[in-house]
């Protein structure tokens, strides 16, 4: 399991601010959680303050392309959001 950002995102940082991995980037238009880097703690979840972010597992069917751009995205040369 990992957790997806979705279209609701506003790019608060809250969430960044608390990743312990320092897993979420910022995508340009919302923030995007690296599923490769993501430890499944779930402390960015709560920090949203419009609950944009999702367990991959309850993430509506008409954003599952979240998901995929999350695992699709080059995160290469990037640093994290926060």
């Amino acid at each position: 399991m990992t957790y997806v950002i979705t279209e609701a995102c506003i790019q608060a940082a809250m969430c960044a601010s608390v990743c312990p991995v320092d897993c979420i980037y910022d995508a340009g238009d919302h923030f995007i959680i690296n599923p490769e880097e993501c430890i499944d703690c779930g402390l960015c979840n709560p920090e949203c303050p419009v609950d944009a972010i999702y367990p991959d597992y309850q993430l509506p069917e008409e954003m599952e392309n979240y998901k995929t751009k999350a695992a699709e995205f080059d995160y290469s040369g990037m640093e994290p959001a926060f």
